[in-house]
């Protein structure tokens, strides 16, 4: 099953999940160096979109990953809505209750937009403000207003990442009685023509 759209703070930094809190902090500035000289003086609208959002993702994994109570509770939400989506999706496969399936459906649409929206926005916005994490990065007021849309943008891309796999709607091919259609079709243009 693919974990595409719930983001992984673990692999952005590109630690391991037992990764500690110093092996986190080294890393984030290096990757932080890292991009920061990637960039020059004269970027375009587009470059510079991405290199606000990847200094964000930089930011909230070394926010969240440093601190081990943020970081269990990050990781136990991120594999309870995995967990979710593959009940949801195994329910789908071999129920024939809509109303069984509607219901996870809904839970899941509720704890998958609470994930992002607590953990791609607030969290990134939130680490910007950060002290140690706002130091490292040169993140300030500026960057943090021209965030917010992208990171709502970044967001809705998630979400519409994981929509793509899900078992919304059983899709099934019209069937067309062609006869009755002509025949109807028949009847109203004699109606029309009186």
């Amino acid at each position: 099953m693919s974990e595409a759209g719930y983001i992984n703070y673990f692999e952005i930094l590109g630690v391991g999940e037992d990764a500690n809190p110093g092996e986190v902090r080294n890393t984030f500035r290096k990757k932080m160096k890292a991009l920061r000289d990637s960039v020059t003086d004269s970027i375009s609208e587009d470059r510079r979109a991405q290199f606000i959002l990847d200094m964000a993702k930089l930011n909230a994994a070394a926010f969240i990953l440093r601190d081990q109570a943020k970081r269990a509770a990050y990781a136990e939400e991120r594999k309870a809505l995995i967990e979710l989506e593959k009940r949801w999706i195994d329910q789908a496969a071999k129920s024939s209750d809509p109303e069984s399936t509607d219901a996870l459906r809904r839970e899941f649409d509720g704890r998958a937009r609470g994930f992002l929206s607590k953990y791609v926005e607030e969290t990134m916005l939130e680490a910007g403000q950060d002290k140690d994490v706002a130091e490292s990065s040169g993140w300030n007021i500026f960057y943090a207003r021209y965030a917010l849309k992208l990171l709502r943008h970044y967001r809705h891309l998630l979400y519409h990442d994981i929509l793509e796999r899900l078992p919304f709607h059983v899709v099934t091919q019209p069937s067309i009685d062609w006869a009755e259609r002509r025949r109807s079709v028949s009847a109203i243009l004699e109606t029309a023509g009186r």
